[in-house]
């Protein structure tokens, strides 16, 4: 037999797929495992630090990473570098000592009805001014100052601290105006006295202004002041022997009760905003 015809007949009944003498499967292809284990829940109240910076306008997130990284952003007073470091909304931030805020800049002018306390945490089963503003914004805003239960009127929210701190400073004293109702009449000698001063405890205490209500009773009076808590105004008229009955704060830093129901609030404009931060 030919060396052509042995070699045909060699190879006669191989199929294409006929492997023998050679590896069964060659090379195996190699295959990542893939990871199935839950994914670590994220927070929802912390945030990555540059977003942060970023979300607050200060620049861009990538430009916020440089900024870190050279220190120039604090978090609760110390400088912090680590790329990836997350912190909470609550946490104190600043970027070159500036204290700086993610969340969109809210100011809500709210006229306060009785029987409200002004703090952001409920006493009990006491009814707080955060409910009559829970739906006017979604930025945590806080009351700036504070009016007593019983006392109505204007009260101010915003998450500005820098506005916030500057309005409740000594040194930048907002004009207020309260409407008084007592319980008696006012005697004129006496709303001389409290126009020229008192000394109350040992310490003098002034107003700005002080007349009555124009077509009110002589019980009514507005009194116009500087800066001062409303507990001023119970102390005054204690001292001369009055009964506050209601206590009524019609102005406010320049802002006014015009077209703002009880237990109403309402945007402030961008001009009454600049108003308020030029005081």
């Amino acid at each position: 037999m030919s060396r052509d015809n042995k070699k045909r007949s060699d190879n006669r009944g191989r199929g294409k797929n006929d492997n023998r003498g050679r590896k069964p499967y060659g090379n195996k292809p190699s295959y990542k495992k893939k990871n199935t284990a839950p994914k670590k829940p994220s927070n929802p109240d912390e945030i990555r630090l540059n977003k942060y910076v970023a979300n607050s306008g200060v620049c861009s997130r990538r430009d916020a990473d440089m900024h870190i990284s050279v220190g120039s952003v604090t978090v609760n007073g110390k400088v912090v570098t680590e790329m990836g470091y997350k912190v909470k909304l609550s946490d104190d931030v600043r970027f070159d000592g500036r204290r700086i805020n993610p969340e969109p800049r809210a100011y809500i002018l709210l006229n306060k009805p009785k029987g409200f306390f002004t703090t952001s945490n409920s006493e009990g089963n006491s009814r707080t001014v955060m409910e009559l503003v829970a739906n006017a914004t979604k930025s945590r805003i806080i009351p700036v100052g504070k009016l007593e239960r019983q006392t109505t009127g204007l009260l101010l929210f915003t998450n500005d601290g820098e506005l916030s701190k500057r309005l409740a400073h000594p040194k930048h004293p907002l004009r207020q105006i309260y409407h008084v109702s007592l319980k008696k009449d006012l005697k004129i000698e006496d709303l001389k006295k409290i126009e020229e001063g008192l000394t109350i405890e040992g310490s003098k205490v002034f107003v700005d202004e002080i007349s009555y209500v124009d077509d009110a009773g002589k019980n009514e009076v507005g009194i116009q002041v500087h800066g001062g808590k409303t507990g001023m105004m119970h102390r005054i008229f204690d001292h001369l022997g009055y009964e506050v009955e209601r206590l009524d704060r019609v102005v406010y830093g320049g802002l006014t009760k015009k077209d703002l129901a009880r237990g109403r609030w309402r945007h402030l404009t961008e001009q009454e905003v600049i108003n308020l931060r030029m005081i």
